[in-house]
């Protein structure tokens, strides 16, 4: 498995993935960053990891340019030591980038299989992650690779049917060498916990955001709805903490004193999986503020099914892929109309049954349908299908 943007230990996906190839007699070996204090070669849940060292995160184009490049080089020398010394049936792509391609295209060669795990759809995160959608000439590039990635999977694993279509209508893959495998949680591991005392006696509605934080994000939405919720809806009782970083963090903290919502916002930074669950655990409310565009309007968040995993009610604008997961489980703003976002998230403050009710709804259906449980099966039904 080739990965390039996270370290083995915080992606959750490759986890799933990994850990249940491994349960089903698979050797797997992951190459990927290395986290600080990583070694290069090491062994996890009975997953060989060889770990390069991490280049400088992308900044614009030359700085993604030169990200993508380094770790494509380092990523393919390594594939080449354990080909050599080991070998492999399959090469397992996760993106972005969508230049890993030119690896399995190398090893097809010599007959290996090539599945292609599409994780992002890298055009339209291009157009949403630059002011004015960026560059032509780019996003032909971008669409370019990922069209190649589809054309030369043996199987293309996507997370959810939206991605799907994209990769039947652009990338021209027949339905049957597609496979649906969505990120699903562990029950067993994200569980309420108690709620955080300091936490609690902050406000008597507390708001919970957990997630990155780029131009995608919509982190600025949450930030003006909570403007629009203190001071022309006058609900001060209330505070939102903030979990997770990314590279709008300064600006976000910049517009929160801008907005004069600092008192009422608490920015964690990325903090431990049991601080984390312990402040999401004391939220009233999860918020997603993804804005509507052509990327988040195709994809699934994560957080959403964190939110429900821990049987919380939701608020986030209403987007298609977001009535597809969360259903009942969520109540929905117009897309991008921040004083809406900021009225629903008031009438949840003032219907403490129906947050019940909704986060009930929430976890049954991660339960039911969309845990990793029910989603593994189907993974091992794409491998099955390469033999």
């Amino acid at each position: 498995m080739l990965v390039e943007n996270n370290p083995y230990q915080i992606d959750i996906r490759l986890k799933h993935e990994t850990r249940t190839l491994v349960e089903a007699g698979y050797r797997v070996s992951v190459i990927c960053p290395r986290p600080s204090g990583g070694r290069l070669h090491e062994v996890a849940d009975s997953v060989h990891l060889y770990q390069f060292p991490a280049p400088s995160a992308g900044d614009g184009f030359l700085g993604y340019l030169w990200e993508y490049s380094y770790s494509m080089i380092a990523a393919f020398v390594i594939s080449l030591f354990i080909f050599l010394r080991e070998g492999f049936d399959v090469v397992h792509v996760h993106n972005p980038p969508d230049t890993f391609f030119l690896t399995a295209a190398f090893y097809k060669l010599f007959g290996k299989r090539f599945v292609y795990d599409h994780h992002d759809l890298a055009p339209e995160m291009y157009r949403a992650r630059f002011k004015g959608g960026g560059t032509r000439v780019v996003y032909r590039a971008l669409v370019l690779l990922e069209r190649l990635s589809c054309r030369l999977a043996d199987h293309v694993i996507a997370t959810n049917e939206s991605y799907k279509t994209v990769e039947m209508e652009r990338g021209r893959v027949p339905a049957e060498r597609i496979t649906v495998v969505r990120n699903g949680p562990h029950l067993e591991v994200e569980q309420c916990t108690e709620p955080d005392p300091a936490l609690q006696q902050r406000a008597s509605t507390i708001l919970g955001y957990v997630g990155v934080m780029g131009p995608q994000d919509g982190v600025d939405c949450l930030l003006r709805a909570l403007y629009h919720l203190i001071y022309d809806l006058d609900r001060r009782d209330v505070f939102c903490v903030i979990v997770g970083k990314g590279s709008m963090l300064p600006e976000l903290k910049a517009l929160a004193e801008e907005l004069h919502v600092e008192e009422y916002v608490w920015f964690t930074g990325w903090i431990p999986d049991e601080d984390l669950i312990r402040y999401l655990s004391t939220a009233d409310i999860c918020i997603d503020p993804d804005p509507s565009n052509s990327f988040n309007d195709r994809s699934t968040m994560i957080k959403v099914m964190e939110y429900m995993t821990l049987g919380k009610p939701i608020v986030a604008f209403d987007l298609p892929e977001h009535r597809v997961t969360a259903q009942d489980a969520a109540v929905y703003a117009r897309p991008n109309d921040e004083f809406d976002l900021a009225r629903q998230i008031a009438s949840l403050m003032d219907d403490p049954e129906r947050r019940q009710r909704m986060g009930r709804i929430g976890r049954e259906r991660i339960k039911t349908e969309l845990a990793w449980a029910c989603q593994e099966n189907y993974l091992l039904e794409a491998y099955q299908a390469l033999q």
